[in-house]
């Protein structure tokens, strides 16, 4: 029997997402049936488990991994910071060199944004205005020359992030040179997110910029929310990977809305 080739931790890692796609997508599985599906030992798919059970990404119960409800997982933080991580890594050194040192830049909770920090990181005089707690961390962390504001209000902790009145008061005495932004849902152009107080942070950064970019991965397309706040047309350029329908890029550019798709790169063996 030929053994198999030690996998990297990036590519570790990619397949725990694989898994717990298939289980939010199924609802609950038993373990031996993903281990059959993804062609893995019964224990190592018990070491995967219980990684994402560690995250609080699932649940295992009695020869079991059980998803948590749909819109936690849409929303909430921890299942969106290792999701699509080839695509969000391209989307950011795609935007990497439209900031200027010197400048101010909003930059929502998104977690598409998170890749970013390194380039930040070596730039000089950048001002990045945030209502997100984890890339405020980051930037503390690994890029402390830039000057950081963080925008207080009220906290939400599935997002790590804050919203509410504060945040959009201290948005419109704002004036910023660029918005980074990305979406949860975008269907035909129109944008949609589950929380009305996450629309409101979104609009009244649009409102504070010069210039707003709109980063989102294939994933998001072809998907509504409960509530839409407008469209791409609000939005100088959007960047997105080649997974990307055909039929949503043709909508983008129907409003009149620069599209510029770029290709993840796969993770090594």
């Amino acid at each position: 029997m030929t053994a198999r080739t030690r996998l990297s931790q990036a590519a570790v890692e990619e397949r725990r997402q694989a898994v717990l796609r298939y289980v939010a997508e199924h609802g609950e599985t038993r373990i031996d049936d993903l281990a059959r599906h993804f062609d893995v030992s019964l224990m190592t798919m018990h070491r995967d488990l219980d990684d994402l059970t560690g995250r609080h990404l699932l649940r295992k119960e009695r020869g079991r991994a059980v998803a948590f409800p749909a819109l936690t997982m849409e929303t909430a933080t921890r299942f969106r910071e290792n999701s699509a991580l080839a695509a969000k890594n391209a989307l950011c050194a795609a935007v990497a060199d439209r900031i200027r040192p010197g400048s101010t830049v909003l930059m929502e909770d998104s977690t598409t944004l998170f890749p970013l920090v390194p380039a930040l990181a070596e730039m000089d005089q950048l001002h990045v205005v945030t209502n997100s707690v984890g890339l405020a961390q980051r930037l503390g962390s690994a890029a402390p020359a830039v000057n950081v504001t963080l925008l207080g209000g009220h906290y939400r902790g599935d997002f790590n992030s804050c919203t509410g009145p504060t945040v959009t008061r201290s948005l419109s005495r704002i004036r910023a040179d660029l918005a980074l932004m990305s979406a949860t849902a975008v269907l035909e152009g129109r944008l949609f997110h589950p929380l009305n107080d996450y629309v409101e942070v979104k609009l009244a950064m649009l409102a504070s910029a010069e210039q707003a970019l709109l980063l989102v991965d294939h994933s998001k397309f072809g998907k509504t929310a409960t509530y839409e706040y407008g469209s791409v047309a609000d939005y100088h350029t959007v960047i997105t990977d080649t997974g990307t329908p055909d039929a949503e890029l043709a909508a983008i550019r129907g409003l009149e809305v620069p599209v510029e798709t770029v290709e993840p790169e796969e993770p090594s063996p």
